[in-house]
């Protein structure tokens, strides 16, 4: 059972590691993690009394 949890918790340091570093290589590649960004106009009719 304690080498199940090692290697559990190894790998997950190891996806982190890989994560992060993806991450920051990632845009040299032609990665492009922003966000799109455009303008949305939408009418808004308010109900008053």
């Amino acid at each position: 059972m304690g080498r199940i949890f090692k290697l559990i918790v190894f790998l997950l340091i190891l996806g982190f590691i890989g994560l992060t570093g993806y991450a920051y290589v990632g845009p040299f590649f032609g990665v492009d993690f922003a966000a799109p960004q455009n303008e949305v106009r939408v009418p808004v009719t308010l109900e008053t009394n």
